[in-house]
């Protein structure tokens, strides 16, 4: 389960630098129930939100 956990983590945060995608489509495309437990498991593991992981990413991306 860990790294189930893990490779849904970070293929989400892909799509968070790869994509203009919404964090409700994301969190379907890696199989979370809603945008808010991606967020909190987003968090958990990173230590920031979605939104500010994307707001951080250089401009441009």
């Amino acid at each position: 389960m860990t790294y189930l956990t893990w490779w849904r983590l970070t293929f989400a945060a892909t799509l968070l630098r790869d994509t203009q995608d919404t964090l409700a489509a994301i969190a379907r495309r890696v199989g979370y129930g809603s945008p808010y437990a991606l967020s909190y498991a987003f968090s958990r593991e990173f230590g920031t939100t979605p939104g500010r992981y994307r707001a951080q990413l250089p401009a441009g991306r």
